[in-house]
């Protein structure tokens, strides 16, 4: 149980980091970017030059300035509440701390009885839940700013891609693709559940090996050595292509959420035509001289009039 609730805490850490190195791959104006030569200091710099700066998100919390949902979030992940004061619902601080505040000193509180007394299994089993229940205001808080962020467009690419990363799926349920979720769910499942059996099987073999080799623990199985280690590696294998393909699919469905949260707006029709018209192709001798073709020897062929060629020109419309 305590292990469990450490890797539940480990990923919500992990989970509120993940938006501030990615913010290129899920930045709202990645369509909209202009590259532009760096060298040239006359032109507008690109738009990914600052992925997010201090002077940025203090100017959106004081309200001198908007802020976009991916930088105040990013900000977020570090200084707390900082998405209730950009939403002016300054209420909820105290909610906010107060819980963070009694539920982490109560865990160091029960941490410190079960130190002082290791048979007190519930001050431990206390504590894992109350650091716990920390983690799961922390994830709250963040979620809750993203939910209640305003902005004037019907649809907002950010908002589905941090709903996917604070939660598999909603992210596709804001896109309104409902129908992904199981899919996503499933195979966050079934990877999940392969971890688990794999994971035991793997403690099961390391412990026969480890007994099977210790000539004082009087092992007396049926298991061989060579046998017991050659079956923890292979569950071991198991194990890690287990953890690849649950970290597969909660990204995969990130990126989903994000790149058809940008699809909402692409129009698709059935004006699906070609036209076919006749055209003259004049040879561009200029185009073979710069590039090395009019070598010694070689003589470009005329242009005058009368070198032309009928041709024809197809154009597809879809």
């Amino acid at each position: 149980m305590n292990g469990r609730i450490r890797k539940i805490l480990l990923l919500l850490v992990c989970l509120a980091a993940l938006p501030a190195v990615s913010r290129a791959q899920f930045k709202e104006e990645a369509f909209n970017q202009s590259y532009v030569n760096p060298a040239d200091s006359t032109a507008r710099k690109d738009s990914v030059d600052k992925m997010w700066t201090f002077r940025e998100f203090y100017r959106g919390v004081t309200h001198k300035d908007s802020l976009r949902i991916g930088s105040m979030f990013a900000g977020a992940t570090v200084f707390i509440g900082a998405e209730q004061i950009y939403n002016r619902q300054y209420w909820k601080l105290p909610v906010v701390y107060g819980g963070l505040g009694a539920t982490l000193g109560l865990g160091f509180h029960y941490r410190q009885q079960y130190k002082a007394d290791e048979t007190q299994t519930r001050a431990k089993d206390m504590a894992s839940l109350m650091f716990a229940s920390a983690g799961l205001i922390y994830w709250g808080t963040l979620m809750d700013g993203v939910v209640n962020y305003k902005r004037n467009v019907p649809n907002q690419p950010g908002k589905a891609t941090l709903y996917s990363i604070l939660l598999p799926g909603l992210g596709q349920a804001y896109n309104g693709e409902y129908w992904k979720i199981p899919i996503y769910w499933g195979g966050l499942i079934g990877s999940y559940h392969f971890y688990s059996t794999n994971n035991t099987n793997y403690k099961r073999y390391k412990r026969i090996h480890n007994e099977a080799t210790d000539p004082e623990s009087g092992y007396t199985g049926l298991i061989t050595a060579e046998r017991a280690v050659y079956y923890r590696d292979v569950f071991r294998r198991f194990r890690d292509y287990s953890t690849v393909a649950m970290i597969g699919f909660y990204l995969l469905q990130v990126i989903d959420a994000n790149v058809f949260a940008y699809m909402q707006d692409f129009e698709v029709n059935d004006d699906l035509s070609m036209r076919v018209t006749p055209a003259v192709i004049t040879p561009y001798t200029n185009y073979a001289m710069n590039t090395g073709m009019g070598g010694a020897g070689f003589r470009m062929p005329s242009c005058a009039p009368g070198a032309e060629a009928l041709g024809m020109r197809i154009g597809f419309t879809f």
